[in-house]
């Protein structure tokens, strides 16, 4: 006599109708497979994070110019600043700009607002939450403040 001793540990049940499969990026989201309004790939993120951190280094040596000063710091709290900032009002920050990338609310057609885009950049500082992604290629940081990163040309 079998016994079933399936568990948590067996994973999903592969007839369970509820578990929908994307067949790519984005697809349970809504999103276009290519194109405008697609999901970024995370070197396209990456890129565009640094560009948006040396923008802001750049800023900060600025300001520094013959002062002493944490260089660092300021950097950070520079960035922290710029992508709340244009993120709010814009839905890109100059990195995301340069490299066709917007940040989007995924449940509504709205901007991304200030408490969206300040949370995101809060998780942001700490790095740990983009590098984990989801099924869709999603940060963490994207995932908790329902937004995602797409193409926007």
């Amino acid at each position: 006599m079998a016994r079933n001793t399936g568990s948590w540990l067996s994973g999903p049940n592969a007839a369970d109708p509820d578990d929908a499969r994307a067949e790519y990026p984005g697809e349970l989201l809504g999103l276009p497979k290519t194109g405008a309004g697609s999901l970024v790939s995370m070197l396209r993120r990456i890129v565009g994070l640094f560009v948006d951190w040396f923008i802001s280094l750049g800023i900060a040596a600025l300001i520094l110019h013959g002062h002493n000063g944490s260089l660092n710091t300021l950097t950070l709290v520079v960035w922290f600043v710029i992508g709340v900032a244009t993120v709010t009002l814009f839905g890109f920050t100059p990195g995301q700009y340069f490299l066709r990338m917007r940040t989007i609310r995924i449940d509504s057609a709205g901007g991304v607002g200030i408490v969206r885009a300040l949370a995101r950049q809060a998780l942001l500082v700490f790095v740990i939450p983009a590098l984990f992604t989801d099924s869709d290629g999603r940060g963490m940081h994207d995932r908790a403040t329902g937004t995602a990163l797409v193409r926007s040309r």
